[in-house]
């Protein structure tokens, strides 16, 4: 049998182009490694990147949703182990939340930190990113960066809507199942405040004011998505900045969202400047 060399250019493609997104993400992470060891250098800290994007599955390209969950505890916990109880730790974060017990798990392992947890929000930490973030001495935003509250939700309804359902119906118009979902959503709230009391009375906080913000946060004020702005969480009380460094934005653009689509955003990706006017008479 003739060996044909049109079979071996197709296998050796194919092997080519399976390897590439291997290869490509191989870089990727390289890259990211370089950019979080520069920012530590420059900060005297450990930096440790708790960002969701949405990622594809393999070389199928299924879009796959990313919220905090156990893996990443597990992960942001040994990273704070391996640090110094005297170094910083800088924690960016760009999350629409995720599970709990996740979050409050990394939320009470920042709050026990000797040294100063800064937290950085180059774009929106919400529901359990809050959490996180309420564990920090200083947050770090820009300043149209959004945190959330961190209200329960028990499947698709808020808890808090699910006690309101109980309160104002019959009890005769009620199925089992409702009056199950609210007596686990007053337990929910419940821990949820206490957590949040915990964490901002550990590092500091008045006990009164810690209640009331845990209340305002915790307690279904607004809808789960509500976007609580820079203006909006200095006036809660929390310690929030806005001199973001440049090396966060630089780090972010390493995540890209999952590709196979045309994007919804171009741009020309370069600063932009006004140049300063000229005096009268000088030329162009």
């Amino acid at each position: 049998m003739l060996f044909d060399p049109s079979w071996f250019m197709f296998l050796l493609l194919f092997f080519v182009m399976s390897l590439q997104p291997m290869l490509r993400q191989g870089m990727l992470d390289a890259a990211r490694r370089r950019a979080l060891h520069r920012l530590e250098l420059k900060r005297k800290s450990r930096v440790i990147a708790l960002v969701h994007r949405q990622e594809t599955i393999s070389l199928l390209g299924i879009p796959l949703a990313r919220y905090i969950g156990i893996e990443d505890s597990e992960a942001v916990l040994r990273a704070i182990k391996l640090t110094d109880p005297e170094m910083p730790i800088d924690l960016i974060l760009h999350t629409p939340g995720g599970l709990v017990l996740a979050a409050e798990q990394i939320a009470c392992a920042l709050q026990r930190r000797k040294a100063r947890v800064t937290v950085f929000v180059p774009h929106y930490a919400m529901s359990g990113g809050t959490l996180i973030a309420l564990a920090a001495d200083r947050i770090v935003m820009d300043e149209n960066a959004v945190l959330g509250p961190v209200d329960p939700q028990l499947g698709e309804y808020p808890a808090v809507s699910l006690i309101e359902v109980v309160e104002t119906k019959p009890i005769a118009e009620i199925d089992d199942r409702t009056l199950i979902l609210a007596s686990v959503a007053r337990k929910a709230i419940k821990q949820v405040h206490e957590s949040v009391v915990e964490i901002l009375t550990g590092n500091g906080m008045e006990r009164e004011r810690a209640e009331a913000l845990a209340g305002t946060l915790a307690g279904g004020r607004w809808t789960h998505d509500y976007p609580i702005s820079v203006d909006e969480a200095k006036a809660l009380g929390l310690p929030v900045r806005e001199d973001l460094p440049r090396a966060v934005y630089d780090l972010m653009a390493l995540y890209p969202q999952a590709g196979g689509r045309r994007p919804s955003v171009q741009y020309i990706p370069v600063p932009y400047r006004r140049e300063p006017a000229r005096a009268p008479g000088t030329g162009e």
